[in-house]
């Protein structure tokens, strides 16, 4: 019984040995997933997977939500030369007539009755605005409004049965949460492209007036201006606005307005025809040592520097004055110019609101009643 035994763990021993050596050198000699092409050549091929089960790690899922409700979008204008009207010049050079200038952008359809947000240089003095779907339907797009402070704009399309977006919580986003840009980069087509947030709260990059930028590392390239961030569940978080570059292309450096600001400028605009935002009027810079020893408050280590206070306006009725350092705005701390900005802008006007000051070496505590604040005087087509 043992001399069997032993014969038969050898027998097992040698035809797995000799399994191994043919399925490392020989693999078609067994049949698995060998195939024969056209030509009759044996070929190696993956089992299939059920169509229904993404690859680990994939996507598809958040892209096929998500992709459906962004759209490309091509503006026209009319341009003429600047001298088209001299008549010397048209001695020399005859008339040169206009030319038609083409522009393209992505934006994002947010609601079934056809308003699409995207961004205000998209579509800034266009005279035909033209928006593709991924269906390959066209529509004339009509603008509602824009806000340049934010550099969003309001497009609205009559169409029936259209993929809207479903709207996320930026306010909830961390560094180092994945997410994915879609856009319609150099008119090449849509493209998804993925990345991690790469920082929150961006300001100071003199790009907008009002600018909290979400930073992602996602693909962003001409073209996908006005386009979706969205995150791993295909939920709106952000409006691809700009880019860092030194070529023209991506450098892993672009940015998003949070979906947060998109839907007050949303709300905004459909509901008063403008965004109404919180005003004091001053004159703020940021704290330096040297202005700080200009205006006698040598104490304050952080906050804004007030340098200017608009006479009758708000803040000077609330007895605001010159060389006040702004520390906090209705309980929230702020650090910079850009901070202060943004703060004052999100209070309700008409709506007294604390602002906790620092004068000479004495914290005061000042109750002001915001204002409207004033449109910038541009020439933005409505």
């Amino acid at each position: 019984m043992k001399r069997l035994w032993l014969l038969f763990s050898q027998s097992v021993t040698v035809l797995v040995a000799a399994y191994f050596v043919v399925a490392t050198l020989q693999p078609d000699w067994l049949g698995r997933g060998t195939t024969r092409s056209g030509a009759g050549i044996a070929l190696l091929e993956a089992p299939a997977m059920p169509p229904s089960l993404p690859a680990a790690g994939s996507f598809s899922g958040a892209a096929r939500k998500a992709a459906p409700a962004v759209v490309s979008i091509n503006t026209s204008k009319e341009v003429r030369h600047p001298r088209s009207n001299d008549p010397w010049f048209q001695f020399f050079f005859g008339d040169q007539g206009s030319q038609a200038q083409a522009g393209l952008g992505s934006g994002v359809i947010v609601s079934p009755e056809g308003y699409i947000l995207t961004n205000n240089h998209v579509v800034e003095s266009a005279d035909e605005i033209e928006v593709t779907l991924t269906d390959s339907r066209r529509a004339r797009a009509r603008v509602i409004g824009t806000d340049p402070d934010t550099d969003l704009a309001i497009l609205k399309i009559e169409l029936d049965k259209l993929p809207v977006i479903v709207l996320g919580n930026s306010d909830a986003l961390d560094v180092g949460d994945q997410v994915l840009a879609i856009g319609n980069p150099f008119g090449v087509g849509q493209t998804v492209t993925s990345g991690i947030v790469s920082a929150l709260g961006r300001s100071q990059l003199g790009i907008n007036t009002f600018e909290n930028f979400i930073q992602t590392d996602a693909a962003i390239n001409p073209g996908n201006s006005g386009g979706a961030l969205v995150d791993v569940n295909g939920n709106l978080m952000g409006i691809n606005t700009a880019i860092y570059s030194r070529s023209g292309g991506s450098m892993g450096i672009g940015f998003a307005i949070p979906v947060s600001t998109a839907r007050m400028v949303l709300d905004g605009i459909v509901k008063d025809g403008q965004v109404t935002r919180g005003w004091i009027g001053v004159e703020p810079n940021e704290l330096s040592p040297e202005l700080a020893e200009t205006f006698g408050v040598k104490k304050a280590t952080e906050g804004v520097i007030i340098t200017g206070v608009l006479q009758d306006g708000p803040a000077a009725q609330a007895g605001m004055r010159p060389g006040d350092v702004i520390v906090s705005v209705d309980g929230k701390s702020v650090g910079n110019v850009s901070q202060l900005l943004t703060a004052v802008a999100a209070l309700k006007p008409g709506q007294a609101a604390a602002f906790d000051v620092q004068r000479a070496d004495k914290r005061v505590e000042l109750s002001i009643n915001p204002g409207v604040r004033p449109r910038p005087q541009r020439n933005v087509r409505r």
